[in-house]
C-alpha cells in the first residue's frame, strides 16, 4: 500500500478525535507513563489486570499521541464478537458512530471508513492482510490485545511483526493482556518495557466448592451449579456468569436451571432470565447478553467470555474449572476437542469477569489445592495445532523457514514435520520442502489448505460449481440450527436436505433451497422468519454465500470456470478426497467402528445420515475427539477412487513375483495402501519395470530353466526334450544325481541373455537377432547336462512298457518323488484290460527295482531264518538267477517261500510277506483310465481294483462304442449248435486299439448267447454254464422223463424231511445229475462235432449218474435217521449244540450241488461218526470236551478267514481243503474205528493253515 499524501495526512490530523479519559479506570491513572513509553520505544508490553480498561483506553491514548494519522491504529481481538463489541464501546466513548472514526472488520463484515482512525479486527484478518500488504503500510500502530490467548494467529503475527519492525521503524507495537507472561514477551522484543496496570475496581472473593466424587459426575456437576446459583442469589443482587465447556453443557444446564424452583418469595426477586453465550449463536441472540433489564440474568458461556468481552452487570462468576480445548494429535492426524482443566491464568481471567460493578464473588467448583496444582498458563495454540497452514503462509510470503522463524515459543520439530507431511500429502510441497505449483495456488486461498485442495481438484473433476458450495460450507459453522428444546422439530425440518449416501450432498440441497428462498423473497424480515421456521441461521447462511462469493472471485482471478453440467456423485467426492485423504475409514467387524488412517479407530457422528448405513468405505470432513473419536460430515466412497486421487501418497507393496506363461512375463501382486489402509488388496502387475533384475532372474529360471514358456523356437524344444530324457533316467534310478542342478542351466542362459531382457517379448526379439549369427547359440548339450553317463539305466532294467500274456503292451511311467501318489512305477491300464492283469506279473515290478523289493522282503524274515541267508545280496542274486524271464508261475511271496525252504529247510511263517512292510514305491501303482484317457481309479492293490471295477471292465470290454467295433461272432437266442466252430480267442479293434477277446456261450435260461470276455478264466466259467444249458435244450425230452420219475427221490424226501423241503431236494438232485451226466470232467466242446459227441455221452450217462446219486442219498438218509434218534436221547446241551451245528453245515437245502463230488461220498461216514461220538460220550465226557476244544479252535479260525476271503473276493483251494480236513479230524478224534482216507492230525492242520491265503 502506498504511503498517505501530505494533504491527506493534514486532513486526518485536523479531524483527529479528541479522547476523553475517565480517571476511575486504573489504566488512565498511568496514562502519562504509558504515553512516554510508547513515544520512546517501538514496542511496549502492557500487562493489565481484568477491569483495568486497557482494551478500550489504549487506542484512545494512541489517538492522544496523534497515532492513527499516518496510518490506522490496528487493534486485534481473538474473536469476532469481541472485535464488534470493543469497537462499539470505543466509538461510543469518542461520540462517533460505529464505522466512522472507529470501525471493525471481521469475516463477512467490513465497517471501516476511509477516514477512520481505529480499526478493530480479528488477528486472522490482520494476518490475511500481510499477503497484500507485506509491510503493513496501512497501519502506524498495532495493538495485539489478549495476547495471553496465544492463538496460532497471534503467535504468527508476533513473529512476523518482529521481523517487520526493523523495516518499519515508524510502526509502534503494543502488546496487551490481562494475564500475561510479560517477561517472555519482553525478551522476545529485545527487552521491551513492561507496564503493569492494576485492575479490579471492586474486590473479588474466591469461594471453593469442590464437586464430590460420585458415580454420576455429570449429575453432580449440574447439582453443584444449581447450589452455587442459589448461594449467589442469596448473597445479593447482580447477574451471574457461568463458565461451561461447551454447547451441550450449556443447553443441559439451561434446562436444569429452568426446572429449578428458585426462592421466589425472597424480597426484591424480579425473576430469572437464563441466557446462553457461545460462538455458534446468531448475532441477535448474542446481542441479548449485552442488553440489561429488570430481571436477574444467569449467563451460561464457554471460554468466549474469558477475555475482552465484557458482559455488563456481572457481579458473580461460577467457574466449573474446565474448558473444551482443541488439540491436534500429530500421531493420529486428528483434532481432539477434549474437556480439560483450565490453567491458573484462565481461572484468574474468569474471576476477573466479576467485581466491575460491585464487590464480586467467584465460586470455583474445584478445590484450592486443585487450583494451585494447575499449570500457570494455557498451552499456546502453536503447540497444539497443525502447522500446515502456517508453513504454507510462510512459504508463500517468503519469510523463511518455520524452523528459523522468531516464534515466541518455537513449535516442536515433530509438529513441524507433521505440517510438512500434510502439505506433501496435498501436493503443496516437494521433497525439498519447496512449494509446488499446487502449493502456490493453495496459498492464495484464505481458507484451510485441505479445503483449498478440494477446489483445485474440482477443476480436473469438472465439479467446481458443487465443490465451491461445499468448500464454503465447510469454512463456516453449520447453518442448520438444532435447539436443545426443539431437536425433533429441527431434525424433521432438515430431513429434506438429507442424501442417503453423503452428508456433503446435503449442503448442495440446502444451497438450492436457500437460493430459491432468495429468488422469491418479499423482504429480508420475512426471509429471516422463514429461515427461523426451518431452523436455519440466516446469518450463517449469509456468511456461507459471502465466502462462496469470495471464492468465485478468486476462481475468476485464477481463470477457473465453473461447470455448467451438474457433476456426478463420483466426481464430487473424488475432488473432496484430495483434501480429506487422512479422514478415510474402512468398516470393521465391530459394530459401529471404522478403521481409519494410521491405525486410528472412529465412529460416525450420531447426526450423520450414514450412522446406521454400515457403509464399507467412508470419508469425513473432520475427525474430532470428544468423548470418543467421531467422524463428522461423512460420505460413502469407493476404494477405487482413492488410488487416483492420492497419487504418490499411496504406498505400493509387491509380493509373490512369479512367471505367468500365458502373459509371457513376470507378474507380481501389488498391494496398495493409504495410511495403512488396504485399498487394493491383490492386483497382478508386470514386475519387470518395478524390479528388472529380479524379474529377469525369475524369467530365466521359470520360463527357460523350468520350461514354463510357450514358444516355437527350436532351441527350446531341443533343450526341454534333452532335460526330460535325463530326468526320466533319474526317475528310473531313483537318484537325483544325473541331471546337473538348475543353477548350472541358469548360469548358461544368464551368460548369454542381455540384462535388459525381462520378459518373453524382449527375449524373442533378442533371440531372433542372436540366432542370425549362430542358430545354435541357445542349444544345451547332453554332456553339459549330465553329471555321469548312467550306464546301468537300460531299457531292459527299466522297460517303457509291460507286455501282458495276451501280447497287450501297457505303458509304464517312472517317478522319483517320495510321498507323491505316483512315486515309483505306474502302469496305465485301459479299463477293458483290467481283468487281464496277472497279480503274479504285477508283483514282480520291473527288473531294475525287483532286487530292492526282494531285499526288503527278506529283511522282514524272522531273525533265525534271515541269519541263514546272509549275505543277503548274494541270496537275492541267487533267487533272481533262479527265476526265468518268462511269465512267473507263482506269486513273488510263494516263490520266495519256496526259495527259503530249499535254501534253509525252514518254512516261512504265515503272514510274513506283508505288503504293508514294503516301501510304497516297490508296489506297482495301477492307474485305470477310461476311453479318453481320464483316470477312473488308482491303487497299488490289484485285488481291490478288480473287485471295485472288474464287472465294469467286463461290461466295457463287451460294449461297442466305435462304429467299426461290431464283432460278428456274437449272437443271441441260440437253441442249438448251428454257429460253426467257437474259437478260444479272437482279435478285434475297439477305440483304435487291438484287443483279444475270449468268446463263450452264456446261459440265458431259454437259450444261450455268444459273448466276448476279457479273460480266458471268466470265459471258461461262463462257457461251462452255457454249454450245460445248450445240452439241456438238446436233451430236453429225456430230462423231462427224469423229472417225472426221479429214482430214490421219495425215500430221500422222507428221510431228510426235517431239514429239506421235498421240492428243494428234487431240484438239488436234478442239478447234480445234469452237471455230472452232461459235463462231468469232460473238456468243453468248441466245434459242432464235439458238441454232438458230448450229447451222446450225456445221454448214455444219465441213468447211471441218477442211480448212483439215489444210492448215495439212501445211505446219507439212513445214517441221518439213526443220528437223529440218538440225538433225541442226549441230555448234555453242549454236545447236542455241537452236533446240531455240525449237521447243519453238512445237510442243508442245496448241499448236493454245493458239495464237491468226492467230499459228498464221505457224508455217510461223517454222519455215522457223529453217532459213534454219542455212544462214546458217556464213557469219557472229559476227553470229548478236550477234543471238542481243539475242533472248535480250528472251526472258528476257518470261519473268520472264510468271511475275509468272501469280502475281498478271494478263492483259496487251501482254505477249502482245510474245511474238509476238520471233518476228518473229527473222525480221527471221536470215531477212530471209522478210519480216515489219509493221515490227519492237529499238527497237519496247522501246517496246512500256513498255506492258506492271508
Amino acid at each position: 500500500m502506498k504511503k498517505l499524501s501530505l494533504e491527506i495526512i493534514t486532513r486526518r490530523l485536523a479531524n483527529l478525535p479528541t479522547p476523553v479519559f475517565s480517571d476511575d479506570l486504573p489504566v488512565n491513572v498511568r496514562r502519562e507513563e504509558i504515553k512516554r513509553a510508547i513515544e520512546q520505544h517501538q514496542v511496549v508490553i502492557i500487562c493489565g489486570e481484568t477491569g483495568s480498561g486497557k482494551t478500550t483506553q489504549i487506542p484512545k491514548i494512541c489517538l492522544e499521541l496523534k497515532r492513527g494519522v499516518q496510518g490506522l491504529i490496528g487493534h486485534t481481538q481473538p474473536r469476532r464478537i469481541a472485535a464488534r463489541t470493543v469497537a462499539a464501546r470505543i466509538a461510543g466513548e469518542l461520540n462517533s458512530p460505529i464505522g466512522q472514526a472507529v470501525g471493525y472488520k471481521v469475516r463477512f463484515a467490513d465497517k471501516i471508513s476511509p477516514d477512520g482512525y481505529i480499526k478493530l479486527m480479528t488477528d486472522g484478518i490482520l494476518l490475511a492482510e500481510t499477503q497484500g500488504d507485506p509491510l503493513l503500510h496501512s497501519y502506524d500502530t498495532l495493538i495485539i490485545d489478549e495476547a495471553h490467548e496465544r492463538s496460532l494467529n497471534i503467535d504468527f503475527l508476533i513473529g512476523y511483526i518482529k521481523q517487520l519492525l526493523p523495516k518499519r521503524p515508524d510502526l509502534k507495537l503494543i502488546v496487551t493482556s490481562a494475564t500475561i507472561d510479560a517477561q517472555r514477551f519482553s525478551r522476545h522484543f529485545n527487552d521491551a518495557p513492561i507496564i503493569e496496570v492494576t485492575g479490579r475496581m471492586y474486590p473479588v472473593e474466591v469461594w471453593y466448592r469442590p464437586i464430590g466424587v460420585d458415580d454420576d459426575e455429570e449429575e453432580d456437576g449440574q447439582r453443584a451449579i444449581v447450589n452455587a446459583v442459589d448461594e449467589l442469589i442469596a448473597a445479593g443482587p447482580g447477574d451471574i456468569l457461568v463458565f461451561l465447556p461447551g454447547e451441550r453443557e450449556i443447553r443441559e444446564t439451561a434446562e436444569t436451571l429452568r426446572k429449578h424452583h428458585f426462592d421466589r418469595a425472597r424480597p426484591g426477586f424480579l425473576g430469572i432470565e437464563i441466557l446462553p453465550l457461545f460462538a455458534r449463536l446468531s448475532f441477535a441472540e448474542q446481542e441479548r447478553v449485552f442488553q440489561t433489564g429488570n430481571t436477574r440474568r444467569i449467563v451460561l458461556t464457554t471460554n468466549v467470555a474469558e477475555t475482552s468481552l465484557t458482559v455488563p452487570g456481572i457481579r458473580y462468576v461460577i467457574d466449573t474449572g474446565v474448558a473444551r480445548i482443541n488439540r491436534y494429535s500429530y500421531r493420529n492426524k486428528v483434532e481432539q476437542l477434549l474437556v480439560e482443566k483450565i490453567s491458573q491464568a484462565s481461572a484468574n481471567q474468569r474471576a476477573g469477569r466479576c467485581g466491575r460493578v460491585a464487590n464480586g464473588i467467584c465460586i470455583r467448583l474445584y478445590s484450592e489445592l486443585d487450583y494451585q496444582g494447575r499449570t500457570e498458563f494455557t498451552d499456546p495454540e502453536i503447540l497444539r495445532s497443525s502447522l500446515a497452514a502456517v508453513i504454507l503462509r510462510m512459504q508463500s510470503l517468503k519469510i523463511g523457514d518455520i524452523e528459523n522463524f522468531p516464534f515466541l515459543q518455537p513449535p516442536l520439530p515433530r509438529m513441524i514435520a507433521d505440517g510438512y507431511q500434510l502439505l506433501a500429502e496435498l501436493g503443496a510441497v516437494d521433497d525439498h520442502r519447496q512449494l509446488t505449483p499446487i502449493g502456490w495456488r493453495l496459498a492464495k486461498f484464505p481458507i484451510d489448505p485441505k479445503i483449498a485442495r478440494m477446489i483445485l481438484a474440482a477443476k480436473q473433476e469438472n465439479c467446481l460449481h458443487e465443490i465451491l458450495i461445499i468448500a464454503s460450507a465447510l469454512s463456516v459453522q453449520d447453518p442448520r440450527d438444532r435447539p436443545f428444546e426443539h431437536q425433533a422439530a429441527a431434525d424433521n425440518a432438515h430431513r429434506r436436505f438429507l442424501d442417503e449416501r453423503s452428508d456433503f450432498m446435503a449442503y448442495l440441497k440446502l444451497w438450492d433451497f436457500f437460493d430459491e428462498m432468495l429468488k422469491h423473497k418479499k423482504s429480508t424480515r420475512k426471509l429471516i422468519a422463514h429461515c427461523r421456521e426451518q431452523f436455519l441461521s440466516y446469518r450463517r447462511l449469509r456468511e456461507w454465500r459471502e465466502i462462496h462469493g469470495q471464492l468465485q472471485v478468486l476462481m475468476s482471478e485464477l481463470g477457473f470456470r465453473a461447470n455448467e453440467i451438474p457433476a456426478k456423485y463420483e466426481e464430487i467426492h473424488r475432488a473432496l478426497l484430495t483434501g480429506l485423504l487422512g479422514n478415510i475409514g474402512f468398516k470393521t467387524e465391530k459394530e459401529g467402528e471404522y478403521l481409519g488412517a494410521r491405525g486410528i479407530k472412529f465412529a460416525i457422528f450420531p447426526g450423520s445420515v450414514l450412522k446406521k448405513a454400515k457403509a464399507k468405505w467412508v470419508v469425513a470432513a473432520e475427525l474430532v475427539e470428544t468423548s470418543k473419536l467421531y467422524a463428522r460430515c461423512v460420505a460413502r466412497i469407493e476404494p477405487s477412487w482413492l488410488e487416483k486421487m492420492a497419487g504418490n501418497v499411496c504406498k505400493k507393496l509387491y509380493f509373490e513375483p512369479h512367471w505367468e506363461k500365458k502373459r509371457a512375463q513376470v507378474v507380481a501382486y501389488e498391494r496398495v495402501t493409504l495410511y495403512g489402509l488396504t485399498i487394493v488388496p491383490k492386483r497382478p502387475v508386470h514386475y519387470g519395470p518395478i524390479n528388472p533384475r529380479e524379474a529377469r532372474e525369475i524369467f530365466i529360471r521359470s520360463a527357460l530353466v523350468a520350461g514354463e514358456y510357450a514358444t516355437q523356437a527350436p532351441f527350446f524344444a531341443h533343450n526341454q526334450a534333452l532335460i526330460h530324457n535325463i530326468e526320466e533316467l533319474e526317475h528310473k534310478a531313483r537318484r537325483q544325481d544325473v541331471l546337473v542342478d538348475e543353477q548350472k542351466i541358469f548360469a548358461f542362459y544368464d551368460a548369454l541373455i542381455p540384462a535388459k531382457v525381462i520378459n518373453g517379448a524382449g527375449f524373442e526379439q533378442w533371440r531372433k537377432q542372436a540366432e542370425q549369427h549362430n542358430p545354435h547359440v541357445l542349444y544345451l548339450s547332453r554332456e553339459s547336462l549330465m553329471r555321469h553317463q548312467a550306464d546301468r539305466i537300460t531299457d531292459v532294467q527299466f522297460p517303457e512298457t509291460l507286455t501282458l500274456p495276451d501280447g497287450s503292451r501297457l505303458p509304464l511311467k517312472y517317478r522319483f518323488d517320495p510321498g507323491h501318489p505316483l512315486d515309483g512305477v505306474t502302469i496305465r491300464v485301459p479299463l477293458p484290460l483290467l481283468n487281464r492283469l496277472d497279480p503274479k506279473q504285477i508283483d514282480y515290478l520291473v527288473p531294475g527295482l525287483i532286487r530292492e523289493k526282494i531285499t526288503g522282503l527278506l529283511k522282514a524274515l524272522p531273525k533265525h531264518i534271515r541269519r541263514m541267508l546272509i549275505p543277503l545280496p548274494d541270496a537275492v542274486t541267487e533267487f533272481l538267477q533262479a527265476q526265468s524271464h518268462a511269465m512267473p508261475a507263482m506269486s513273488l511271496s510263494d516263490a520266495l517261500s519256496e526259495f527259503v525252504l530249499k535254501k534253509t529247510t525252514l518254512t516261512v511263517p504265515p503272514g510274513t510277506w506283508q505288503t504293508k512292510d514294503v516301501p510304497v514305491h516297490l508296489l506297482m501303482n495301477i492307474q485305470i483310465i477310461d476311453d479318453v484317457g481320464q483316470e477312473m481309479a488308482m491303487n497299488r492293490d490289484l485285488t481291490e481294483l478288480q473287485a471295485q471295477l472288474g464287472k465294469a471292465a467286463q461290461m466295457m470290454f463287451a460294449s461297442r462304442s466305435d462304429a467299426g467295433a461290431q464283432v460278428s461272432i456274437e449272437r443271441n437266442l441260440i437253441t442249438r449248435w448251428d454257429f460253426g466252430d467257437l474259437p478260444v480267442e479272437i482279435a478285434f479293434m475297439r477305440n483304435h486299439q487291438q484287443l483279444t477277446g475270449y468268446p463263450a456261450l452264456v446261459d440265458q435260461t431259454d437259450s444261450v448267447a455268444i459273448r466276448l470276455f476279457d479273460t480266458e478264466l471268466t470265459a471258461n466259467a461262463a462257457m461251462r454254464v452255457g454249454v450245460r444249458r445248450l445240452l439241456c435244450l438238446a436233451l430236453k425230452e429225456q430230462i423231462k422223463q427224469f423229472e417225472k420219475n426221479l429214482p430214490g427221490l421219495r425215500q430221500a424226501s422222507l428221510q431228510l424231511a426235517v431239514c429239506i423241503q421235498p421240492g428243494d431236494l428234487k431240484q438239488d438232485m436234478l442239478n447234480v445229475i445234469i452237471e455230472r451226466a452232461l459235463l462231468a470232467d469232460d473238456s468243453l466242446p468248441r466245434t459242432e462235432a464235439e458238441f454232438a459227441a458230448q450229447c451222446q455221452r450225456a445221454r448214455d450217462r444219465l441213468p447211471e449218474v441218477a442211480a448212483a446219486l439215489a444210492r448215495l442219498l439212501q445211505e446219507i438218509g439212513t445214517e441221518y435217521q439213526i443220528l437223529i434218534g440218538k440225538m433225541n436221547n442226549v441230555r448234555v446241551s453242549r454236545l447236542n449244540n455241537e452236533l446240531t451245528a455240525q449237521l447243519e453245515q453238512l445237510i442243508y437245502p442245496g448241499f448236493l450241488t454245493q458239495t464237491p463230488g468226492p467230499k459228498l461220498l464221505q457224508f455217510p461216514r461223517y454222519i455215522k461218526g457223529m453217532s459213534v461220538r454219542i455212544e462214546k460220550f458217556a464213557n469219557n465226557p472229559g476227553r470229548d470236551e478236550s477234543n471238542s476244544r481243539e475242533i472248535h479252535a480250528f472251526w472258528h479260525q476257518y470261519l473268520q478267514r472264510l468271511e475275509k476271503h468272501r469280502a475281498s473276493g478271494v478263492t483259496d483251494e487251501h482254505l477249502e481243503e482245510f474245511r474238509w480236513q476238520i471233518e476228518e479230524l473229527r473222525i480221527s478224534l471221536f470215531a477212530q474205528e471209522l478210519k480216515t482216507p489219509y493221515p490227519v492230525s492237529v499238527k497237519r492242520l496247522q501246517k496246512l493253515w500256513e498255506c492258506v491265503h492271508a
